[in-house]
């Protein structure tokens, strides 16, 4: 039987249950169709604290976000960015909240809302993670890369710009406003179940060497084989990751309720599979959840399916089975 590490626990805090922050930010300008406001609304409503609860995961639910009353920066907007003005104030708000989050030791969830969302939280939780010493990991499942910049956008609509923001590209400098920004490494990004990309983003994406398992290389290789090569990558470096789980990186058919439909994404076991292969590596420490569109929805459909793989994702199992994850995080 092959060697399999043990991890030492001290327990006198493994009994403790995980603390899950649950943060509603309720954006959808950043996106070409309006209705994401209402994904926050949907996915409480689809059970997802209760199912969290079920888990005997300790969750406090700290409500949706609002910009009203939030100062407007007088920064020259870009030429080619969409709702500039209020995704700044969403971003800053955000980032804020997520930072004094993170600090207390819970794992937030952060309920979308559109895509801009992650400039806000991944900046959030990465600032934390900068001052603990640890690289921050960003898992982006996703149907598109998001990886263009006001120079190479062709629609100028601010979602897809979140994960090159989250990479330091220039063009958004004054995006957060007052808030530290805390980028991380094109390296420490990986794009997962794309199938969509602009010739401009493809180049720049190449030229900064970010890692992506496309739908090509899921169907060659399956979820299995790519999510570990990612999960031993953040652990031999000592990272934590987060998971910006966009609804489109399912297949159309599977979750209706998007606006940016792309035919032939993750079906419904595989995401599942992705999510317990997280789980069970217990590097996962936040989490976004983002683009239900409810108004696109058949039924609640996709927002019921949302809340499952979240489930997946923090230890909903079909069986019990002993897996890493019942550790407790190493250096907690």
């Amino acid at each position: 039987m092959a060697h399999q590490e043990v991890v030492v626990i001290d327990r006198t805090k493994s009994d403790r249950p995980m603390r899950i922050a649950v943060l509603g930010a309720p954006i959808d300008m950043g996106a070409s169709q309006r209705g994401t406001l209402m994904g926050p609304a949907a996915l409480r409503t689809a059970g997802l604290l209760s199912l969290l609860e079920t888990l005997e995961l300790e969750v406090e639910d700290y409500g949706d976000l609002s910009v009203v009353g939030v100062r407007e920066l007088t920064d020259a907007p870009p030429d080619k960015a969409n709702h500039y003005r209020e995704i700044q104030r969403w971003t800053g708000i955000v980032s804020k909240r997520g930072y004094e989050i993170a600090q207390t030791g819970a794992v937030p969830i952060f309920l979308g809302g559109d895509h801009t969302l992650s400039m806000g939280s991944v900046n959030a939780v990465a600032r934390h993670w900068h001052e603990q010493g640890r690289e921050l990991f960003v898992l982006w499942l996703d149907a598109h890369a998001d990886y263009n910049t006001p120079a190479t956008t062709i629609s100028a609509n601010m979602h897809g710009m979140s994960a090159a923001f989250l990479c330091g590209e220039p063009g958004l400098e004054r995006l957060l406003g007052a808030e530290p920004r805390a980028s991380i490494a094109p390296d420490q990004l990986e794009l997962f179940g794309i199938r969509s990309m602009d010739k401009l983003e493809r180049e720049l994406l190449r030229e900064r060497r970010v890692g992506i398992a496309d739908m090509r290389q899921i169907d060659e290789f399956g979820v299995a084989v790519l999510v570990r090569r990612i999960i031993d990558k953040v652990k031999a470096r000592g990272g934590v990751l987060h998971v910006s789980f966009d609804v489109d990186f399912l297949d159309p058919c599977v979750a209706p309720g998007v606006g940016t439909t792309v035919p032939g994404g993750a079906t419904y076991r595989e995401a599942h599979l992705v999510m317990e292969l997280l789980h069970d590596s217990g590097l996962v420490r936040s989490m976004d959840v983002v683009e239900l569109n409810p108004f696109l929805d058949e039924r609640g459909r996709t927002a019921r399916i949302a809340v499952e793989l979240v489930g997946s994702l923090f230890g909903q199992q079909i069986t019990d089975r002993t897996t890493p994850s019942n550790a407790i995080f190493p250096g907690e």
